[in-house]
């Protein structure tokens, strides 16, 4: 992993936590994507700061995929800015100010730390999308992107995937792809050939998948096939841990498995783990039990296989003093383990004597 390069839009001279942060981003995030956003605002204001995934994975005794995990959900929240490279490696984050959901804004005649790094410059305004809900195209709007050559052979390609004749509503939602996402058409052509590949022609569906692309920042058909690679890896790998090889994941299954890995910040790793573990324990594929184990495990902590050694040791340690105060205490004297007759000596004298 490169050095990362850390650039601050928050303000200079102090480490401030927003109470926009405290009181709305904090409640519902992972606790270890907290501490390493806190990390990253404190490097912020160290002049030259530059650090690595492996730096920070140090500091706080965790991967550095799970350092990225963290990154990389404050970036879907709006409040990290990341820069990638062709290969998509993170070469530098920004912090992003919490006073506005404008979009960012800089001095068209000042460059960036960024810029200087790389000798060029770049437009360095942040647009954050409007939703779906909030996109609006007038009839003319409409008309004139129509009347592109590439918008005109997407919605025909579109209408031979989809197998009817776009609604208006559809529509729109299409031109919300090109026109607010920024995704070319080819890009768009893949979207809904990947979504009718999976069986799904809704084109909320599809919207889920595009925002979740822009979020990403997915922005040509090689890295949208590498997402949907990993997509198919990832929730595989899971379903093939439960012995199950003969059909695709439903929702409910894919929305453990990104329960398990995005909320609870695991490693496939110890997802597979967990899995073992239920299928030895309970001779079927369960997702309930599995999603138990990991509940069990985030509470307690857990992060890494020897966190789950120590919780293993512990109740190792724990049944076997409960054995100890159950079990029936045994003399140390080795006849006493065996029956212990009653004898009338007096009796037995007489019998001898009589002889």
């Amino acid at each position: 992993m490169n050095q990362l390069k850390v650039y601050d839009h928050c303000g200079d001279g102090f480490t401030a936590v927003s109470n926009r942060f405290l009181d709305e981003y904090m409640p519902k995030a992972n606790g270890e994507f907290v501490k390493i956003y806190l990390y990253l605002l404190r490097a912020a204001k160290l002049p030259g700061c530059s650090l690595s995934f492996s730096v920070i994975a140090d500091t706080f005794d965790c991967t550095e995929n799970d350092v990225e995990r963290a990154v990389r959900y404050w970036s879907k929240q709006h409040l990290i800015r990341l820069d990638t490279d062709p290969d998509r490696q993170i070469t530098s984050l920004t912090l992003l100010p919490f006073l506005s959901t404008q979009p960012e804004k800089t001095d068209s005649h000042t460059s960036s730390p960024a810029d200087e790094i790389t000798g060029k410059k770049e437009d360095t305004e942040h647009k954050i999308p409007l939703s779906p809900a909030q996109y609006t195209l007038t009839p003319d709007m409409v008309k004139e992107l129509r009347q592109k050559e590439d918008v005109m052979q997407l919605l025909f390609i579109a209408e031979q995937y989809l197998g009817k004749t776009l609604s208006p509503s559809e529509i729109s939602r299409i031109l919300y792809f090109y026109q607010e996402l920024h995704f070319s058409a080819d890009l768009i052509e893949y979207l809904i050939e990947y979504c009718v590949s999976k069986g799904s022609k809704s084109i909320r569906y599809m919207e889920k998948v595009a925002l979740a692309w822009a979020q990403a920042g997915i922005t040509t058909v090689e890295m949208a096939k590498q997402e949907t690679n990993t997509f198919h890896k990832e929730y595989f790998t899971v379903l093939k841990a439960f012995g199950i090889s003969s059909r695709n994941p439903v929702d409910s299954e894919i929305r453990l498995i990104d329960h398990w890995r995005k909320d609870y910040g695991f490693s496939t790793d110890i997802i597979l783990e967990a899995c073992s573990r239920t299928v030895s324990q309970t001779g079927k594929a369960s997702f309930q039990y599995a999603d138990g184990i990991l509940s069990s495990w985030y509470q307690k902590g857990v992060k890494t296989f020897s966190d789950i050694e120590r919780l293993d040791a512990d109740h190792r340690e724990r049944r076997e003093k409960r054995s100890a105060r159950t079990s029936p205490v045994k003399s140390a004297n080795k006849f006493n383990n065996f029956h212990q007759r009653d004898y009338n000596f007096s009796d037995l004298e007489r019998q001898l004597l009589k002889k």
